[in-house]
């Protein structure tokens, strides 16, 4: 399904064209919608929903960094949202792999810049000073030379809505969960009767089990190490 066809089909199953509307704001300005404005909304707000729910390993991403001397502070990546793993290279391509641990036990265990070496530990610091949209790692102990480093990482990709291509790994691979997500989102906004939300949450619920299960089950998993999957005989 492109973004097309879902911007479409959510107008179609809700009958309601969105049409361009406007209201009064926080700050008491007029702020004005139109309706693909309102629509995408519904969309993005549904993908962040389901991306946060189920990890599928096409949301994982690899990226190579460096360390520098005496600095311990390591930056992410800007679409970075959570760590699978982060690991030192050394120069016969030999990987360490770091140990996460909290800021506090790192600052215990290494109180000063001084205290250098490979980095056994990383922690997620917070904001940079000067973009609080953007984080940092802080390793322990601090680094005393340059190191690569790699991070496997969980990001959330582009939207459909503005995806050039008009599709995402998503709405070709599981595009239920994205319209019925999206529905759930647009229905609670007309603010309908309790019985339709309740039927058009349900039918996402039913997406999201099925999506869950290939994401966080046969996705993961295969017949060598798990054994094929076998439906038990009454």
């Amino acid at each position: 399904m492109n973004y097309s066809t879902l911007f479409t089909t959510i107008k179609g199953y809700l009958e309601n064209d969105f049409p361009n509307t406007t209201f009064t704001g926080s700050t008491g300005a007029a702020v004005s919608l139109t309706s693909a404005e309102q629509i995408n909304t519904f969309i993005t707000q549904a993908e962040q929903r389901i991306y946060n729910t189920v990890l599928f390993p096409a949301l994982r991403r690899n990226v190579t960094g460096a360390t520098s001397a005496n600095n311990k502070y390591l930056n992410c990546p800007n679409d970075f949202l959570a760590v699978y793993s982060m690991a030192v290279v050394n120069g016969t391509g030999a990987y360490s792999y770091l140990l996460n641990k909290d800021v506090s036990y790192i600052r215990e265990a290494y109180p000063t810049p001084t205290d250098t070496g490979l980095p056994a530990y990383y922690a997620l610091f917070g904001p940079v000073s000067t973009d609080e949209t953007e984080l940092t790692f802080i390793l322990g102990p601090t680094p005393d030379n340059l190191y690569t480093i790699e991070l496997h990482y969980f990001f959330m990709p582009e939207s459909i809505t503005t995806a050039a291509s008009g599709y995402t790994w998503l709405s070709e691979n599981f595009d239920p969960v994205l319209l019925y997500g999206s529905l759930v989102e647009a229905y609670t906004f007309m603010k309908p009767e309790p019985d339709l939300i309740a039927l058009y949450e349900k039918k996402y619920q039913e997406a999201l089990m099925l999506a869950k299960r290939l994401g966080d089950g046969l996705e993961k998993r295969d017949e060598y190490r798990n054994g094929a999957v076998r439906v038990p005989v009454v």
